[in-house]
């Protein structure tokens, strides 16, 4: 069995770049910078970035182009492909680039979900769910026996 599958989590080094193939199909390219994290021989910490190529095809193409740029989060799950072309000197490029299958789209600077909807006024909006404070509801009791015994697991309806 083969498996070419990538999950790629990062932010956009440039806004994404849409156009359309001959054929009318929709494509954006764009690339992902990732940091990775550890400790040298020295034990001192040290980070080193990688940089992705992307491409989304279709209705994906369309919602990158739409809601994310440079330094949008995006997580992106894909495979991985490599092409190659010839330039007008004959020599030979290599380029290997994630296909995107799957994105979803990272917290904006501003709060929320990137793929929100966008607003064009500054309407007034309620905290998140979890900044709102929920009235509070009575702890259950639970009744012993009527002896003040144990329940029964028997007794318990599910």
């Amino acid at each position: 069995m083969n498996l070419n599958k990538t999950f790629i989590l990062g932010n956009l080094t440039r806004d994404p770049e849409l156009r359309q193939t001959q054929g009318g199909q929709t494509v954006c390219s764009f690339a992902i910078a990732t940091n990775r994290f550890y400790k040298d021989s020295s034990g001192t910490r040290q980070q080193q970035a990688e940089f992705h190529n992307v491409v989304a095809w279709g209705r994906q193409a369309e919602i990158i182009n739409q809601y994310l740029k440079k330094g949008s989060i995006l997580l992106v799950e894909g495979r991985l492909q490599t092409r190659s072309w010839q330039d007008p000197q004959g020599m030979k490029h290599w380029k290997t680039e994630v296909i995107a299958e799957n994105i979803q789209l990272g917290p904006r600077a501003g709060g929320g979900m990137e793929g929100g909807p966008m607003r064009s006024d500054d309407e007034q909006r309620s905290p998140p769910a979890a900044e709102q404070k929920m009235p509070e509801a009575p702890l259950p009791t639970i009744e012993l026996g009527q002896d003040g015994d144990e329940i029964d697991i028997k007794d318990i309806p599910f």
